[in-house]
């Protein structure tokens, strides 16, 4: 495994992290969690990226995950979870307040049975909340000793800038960013990297919610699953045919790299310097092993990336 600095702090992370949105909180996947898990740990992933809603009902991948972790010595992993998306009924059941925030927290170190969380997330932007509240909940976890470092997700541009400065004020740096970045969405590189102030970045949906796994490239229809969530408006604004010619362009690129698309995909995301790791899911332990091989190949060559710009663009 590969492990990189986050930022300017002295929080270290695996270059490929397990989350667990998808697929590690079913009712009744407890099996898959734990082998998924276990088997992340013995190749390296020293790091599980949480949120409060994530699982079925929401709250149960923290309840699932968090019994497999108790297997696992507490100071050679980090967890993280979130709050701001809706979890439960009535006006402080989801956002950035600060009702929400230390509430959210509490309930996840219950489900987790943890005393701490090392990372703890504003998971989306709450433009009805002053963000210094927000902020200021943040800071007020780790005052508490509840949670180690504080981060944000999906937060871009002024937003972001935002954030970092009600930090400051709030006398907590914003250690960790976690955006929505993938060969087929690239904002952060206008809209977050030149803002970061010393915070790392983590990418969500490394594989744009499957779309880069290899799956789509006979033309099969992504409407309906997850593919067509995250990267909806990438699939929305490509017929059929563009699509799959696109994808099986990427797909001929990464086999004359000896890799898999998801792999090739997972290495362009980590090409960046400013990229602390990736989070990908899985169902199968198997899976994990083949994202950790991207690992093997994370240089690209010139005529490489400007074949990749030249497919999808850099937008």
């Amino acid at each position: 495994m590969h492990n990189r600095r986050c930022g300017a702090s002295g929080l270290i992370l695996p270059a490929v992290s397990l989350g667990a949105w998808a697929n590690l909180g079913e009712a009744g996947g407890e099996d898959v969690a734990r082998s998924c898990i276990l088997r992340a740990f013995d190749l390296g992933i020293t790091h599980f990226d949480l949120a409060n809603n994530y699982g079925d009902p929401p709250g149960n991948a923290e309840i699932v995950c968090g019994a497999v972790l108790a297997e696992l010595p507490r100071d050679a992993y980090v967890v993280a979870t979130k709050a701001g998306y809706p979890m439960w009924d009535g006006p402080y059941g989801s956002g950035g307040s600060r009702k929400h925030i230390i509430a959210s927290c509490d309930q996840s170190l219950r489900r987790l049975g943890l005393e701490y969380v090392d990372i703890f997330y504003s998971h989306r932007p709450d433009p009805e909340t002053p963000i210094d509240e927000t902020v200021g909940a943040l800071a007020t976890l780790v005052d508490q000793g509840k949670a180690l470092y504080v981060g944000v997700s999906s937060y871009l541009g002024d937003r972001y800038t935002d954030a970092v400065e009600a930090a400051q004020r709030a006398g907590v740096p914003i250690t960790i960013v976690q955006p929505y970045y993938n060969l087929l969405g690239r904002a952060i590189e206008t809209e977050l990297i030149p803002r970061l102030s010393g915070a790392g970045i983590i990418a969500f949906a490394p594989l744009a919610s499957g779309l880069l796994t290899g799956k789509y490239l006979d033309g099969r229809d992504p409407a309906g699953e997850r593919a067509a969530i995250w990267p909806g408006r990438w699939v929305r604004s490509h017929a059929d045919e563009e699509r799959v010619r696109l994808l099986n362009g990427l797909h001929e690129i990464a086999a004359a790299r000896g890799q898999t698309l998801a792999q090739m995909a997972i290495a362009w995301a980590l090409r960046l310097p400013e990229m602390t790791s990736v989070v990908v899911g899985a169902s199968r332990a198997e899976q994990i092993e083949q994202n950790v091989a991207s690992l093997d190949g994370l240089e690209f060559d010139d005529d490489e990336l400007a074949a990749i710009d030249a497919l999808v663009g850099t937008d």
